[in-house]
């Protein structure tokens, strides 16, 4: 009887005891404060952007492509990839030997028609002489002119097709029309081509480069000619600035994506073909409630920002608008001076203690 009041009495000390212990773990970590920084929600301009995929190309009329003139053999090409070549400078030589016969073919036809007219223009006038002492008949005479004629024509004839058989025989030799770089080569001296072979050279004028960037279709109303852009990624580690300069004015409703082309602003520093990525600025919503980007709490299809209040967070649910890479339009649950959370929100307890860090 003894021994069971005894640990009777030491179950109740221990008792006693916890229940004047301090609070568990669990309470502990629930009054903790959390520490934050914030930033003020403020008002002022916002641009929405669009991301798209594009390729740098010449613009037009600023890519000379050289291809055969007919079936020839390369004589000289004196420049390579990456070469730097001024106006009429010389790029391709053919050697054509079937334009070469024919031209001197013209030119021996011109010849004979030169002799025929001679001959033609003699008889005119011996016959007019005939006909004047009345030896010659009228008909004579006529006869005569028109050969006159004939001949007159057989020699344009016969000068028109030696000044083709020329053209084609110019043609041998392909000059630079404009200061550029050899950016493509497909051939070398020796080679056999004809006009289908397709280019044997490509200069480009690196002044005139652009970007054709593939625009989601849902997104080309919001692209305007003339909208400033940028690319990241030049081999230099500088941003380029591009505009807009066309967009295609009717689309097919079954694409996907459309081709706009912007230019750039100084002379790109990326090769014919480069693969970059570029930002358009779309449209732009002034004076409106701006909060930093890194304070919006995404939760579904639901958004929220907390606000620094009196020591405690509050929660709200906000209703975005544009959005650029600092900044969130914030068109309801927030007003300009409140201060929002911008670090440790995420799982926050809606009205958890906080301590804010100074600025």
């Amino acid at each position: 009887m003894t021994h069971l009041l005894r640990t009777t009495a030491l179950g109740l000390v221990l008792f006693a005891m916890a229940a004047c212990s301090p609070g568990s773990s669990d309470d502990t970590a629930s009054d903790a404060t959390v520490p934050v920084t914030t930033a003020a929600v403020t008002v002022g301009d916002i641009t929405a952007t669009i991301h798209a995929t594009g390729l740098v190309t010449p613009a037009p009329g600023a890519a000379l492509m050289v291809v055969a003139p007919d079936a020839a053999r390369i004589a000289a090409i004196p420049r390579a990839v990456g070469d730097l070549v001024h106006r009429g400078d010389v790029l391709v030589r053919f050697d054509i030997p079937s334009s070469t016969a024919e031209l001197s073919r013209q030119q021996a036809e011109i010849g004979r028609a030169e002799a025929g007219l001679a001959n033609a223009q003699a008889a005119e006038t011996r016959m007019q002489d005939l006909f004047t002492r009345g030896v010659a008949a009228r008909k004579e005479v006529e006869d005569a002119a028109r050969a006159v004629a004939d001949a007159q024509a057989a020699l344009a004839s016969a000068r028109a097709s030696a000044q083709a058989a020329a053209t084609v025989v110019g043609r041998s030799t392909a000059r630079a029309t404009f200061d550029g770089i050899v950016s493509a080569r497909t051939h070398d001296p020796g080679d056999m081509v004809d006009s289908g072979s397709g280019p044997i050279l490509q200069v480009v004028d690196p002044t005139r480069l652009e970007v054709v960037a593939q625009i989601p279709l849902a997104d080309v109303s919001r692209v305007r000619v003339g909208a400033s852009a940028h690319a990241d990624g030049a081999t230099d580690g500088t941003a380029s600035t591009l505009r807009v300069v066309s967009r295609p004015a009717a689309v097919q409703a079954t694409t996907t994506t459309v081709p706009v082309r912007l230019a750039f602003t100084k002379t790109a520093p990326y090769p014919v073909g480069s693969p970059i990525e570029v930002t358009i600025d779309a449209e732009t919503h002034r004076q409106v409630t701006l909060v930093p980007a890194a304070a919006v709490v995404h939760e579904g299809a639901e958004a929220a920002v907390f606000v620094a209040n009196g020591g405690k967070a509050e929660r709200r649910v906000v209703q975005v608008g544009l959005e650029d890479a600092e900044h969130v339009e914030i068109t309801s649950g927030v007003r300009a001076g409140e201060a929002v959370i911008t670090t440790n929100q995420n799982g926050l307890p809606d009205g958890a203690a906080i301590a804010v860090a100074k600025p």
